[in-house]
């Protein structure tokens, strides 16, 4: 093992144990703040009841977790291109599901300190304290490499566009602590833009192996067309697998715009996947854990409203109480919504009639004076009340809080362009940006667009930011038809 290595894997297993140490000391901290509510018993009596041995094999089991969650979300691997707002994330999401683990022990074995204040406590300090010390690591790294030390040589394979963007980039940021070598490639296909980096062209194919085996080479990028020099590529991976060198490749072969990628495991294969929405793992599982608990508390709330509404619908027009109706919904899957009712029974027979006066553009029907709309359902309609049972499309997983507006079958195959068609990549909310940026007087495009921004942008945190903006909406009726 050379010296860098076994200097990686000392630096490597002393994070893990800080990780590890700064968990212990949150859990003891959170502990003995949250004891203050105790006025029973001292704190030595109350420590001395929880320091059993089913505790003890129990609070082991809460450090393997924890370790388990930080390998899972890839915390102990390089972290040189990733961002300090990237890795801050990926603590909060480790933190995060680790106390939720917590929680539910908590729960199932009855244990009496693990309140609702020091879970908070608890979840407050280890995150803070981790991502603080990550953030102080990073400081020292950059330090460090800035000084010309702790330096990994990189050789880039091709000399087109891509590659020759990709070393500018590494050389304005001198803090990742990248030696670059050079490129290697054909000297054919050598161009005046990589002549105006600076940097040599080391080898080409046929002296690869010499070079690798000659000079120092930690890691080396292949930037190649795939398309034209497949198989240049693979040879040059086999050649940097058989000496032990690191590789990196752009895994966006097809030069897409929009999708992100990620490598999964699948028996021997790695397999890549590009996907567009940026719903998804855990942040995916804590955006529906807001949208069952937040749905369900509503409901329960809500009670003797929606009993008053139903009444009132029931004994002003004939009719069934709710509308149901088949709307297209994640990955264009049709599920049926439920609203209250807000127009005559007839209504949806009654559409063929009023197409002319359509007052929106695109594929969408609107007009403000519907006269299939009733005086309890405009009012229902103004307060946004109407939309309240499809908290039980979210409870049945068909809708979320917040996403793209679930359409009619009408509507969507009213669409004429694909790209509106990637709305349906997220499950579809009872309120989005648009909901909050004018409601129905926007025109159609800007629905599309703001649906787009809201897949591309999206985090949990503008989940919060809608739901709050959505309430003073509402409440004015902006928009609303």
């Amino acid at each position: 093992m050379s010296y860098q290595l076994f200097r990686r894997q000392i630096l490597l297993n002393a994070l893990k144990l800080s990780d590890l140490l700064i968990m212990v000391f949150s859990f003891s901290l959170a502990t003995v703040a949250a004891h203050s509510h105790f006025d029973s018993e001292t704190l030595s009596e109350f420590l001395h009841q929880r320091i059993k041995v089913r505790n003890f094999v129990l609070f082991l089991g809460f450090l393997l977790v924890w370790h388990v969650i930080f390998s899972m979300l890839d915390l102990y691997h390089s972290r040189r291109f990733s961002s300090r707002r990237g890795e801050a994330v990926d603590i909060v999401k480790a933190t995060s599901l680790g106390t939720l683990v917590i929680l539910v022990s908590g729960l199932i074995l009855k244990l009496q300190a693990i309140t609702p204040l020091f879970l908070v406590l608890f979840w407050g300090l280890d995150t803070g304290v981790t991502v603080s010390g990550r953030f102080v690591l990073r400081y020292t790294l950059a330090h460090i490499r800035l000084r010309g030390r702790n330096l990994r040589h990189m050789l880039i394979v091709g000399t087109n566009p891509r590659a020759v963007e990709f070393a500018r980039k590494i050389g304005k940021r001198p803090e990742l602590g990248y030696h670059l070598i050079g490129f290697a490639d054909q000297a054919s296909v050598a161009h005046d833009m990589f002549e105006k980096t600076g940097y040599p062209l080391v080898t080409d194919f046929n002296g690869f192996p010499s070079f690798l085996r000659d000079h120092v080479v930690d890691e080396v990028v292949i930037a190649l067309p795939m398309k034209s020099l497949y198989d240049e590529a693979s040879t040059i991976a086999a050649l940097c697998e058989e000496q032990g060198i690191l590789v990196r490749y752009f895994s966006n072969p097809f030069n897409l715009k929009l999708a992100r990628s990620r490598a999964d495991q699948f028996e021997d294969d790695t397999i890549i996947t590009l996907t567009n929405g940026r719903i998804r793992g855990v942040s995916h599982f804590f955006k529906r854990v807001l949208d069952v608990v937040a749905s369900f508390a509503v409901l329960l709330l809500l009670v003797p409203l929606v009993l008053v509404v139903g009444l009132w619908i029931k004994f002003t027009s004939p009719g069934p109480v709710f509308f149901v109706q088949d709307r297209v919904g994640l990955n264009k899957r049709r599920f049926r919504l439920y609203k209250f009712r807000t127009m005559v029974a007839d209504a949806e027979k009654r559409l063929a009639e009023l197409e002319q006066l359509n007052e929106v553009s695109g594929p969408v029907f609107k007009i403000k004076n519907d006269p299939r709309i009733t005086p309890v359902g405009r009012f229902l309609r103004k307060t946004s009340i109407d939309e309240l049972p499809q908290l039980i499309n979210i409870l049945k997983g068909d809708m979320s809080l917040v996403g793209p507006r679930p359409l009619p079958m009408r509507d969507y195959e009213g669409f004429d362009e694909d790209w509106h068609r990637r709305r349906f990549s997220v499950r579809p909310g009872i309120t989005c940006l648009w909901q909050i940026n004018g409601r129905s007087n926007l025109p159609f495009k800007d629905w599309m667009r703001l649906d787009m921004e809201y897949i591309d942008k999206w985090s949990l945190a503008l989940d919060l930011k809608i739901l709050l903006k959505t309430i003073p909406a509402v409440l004015i009726g902006s928009g609303a038809s």
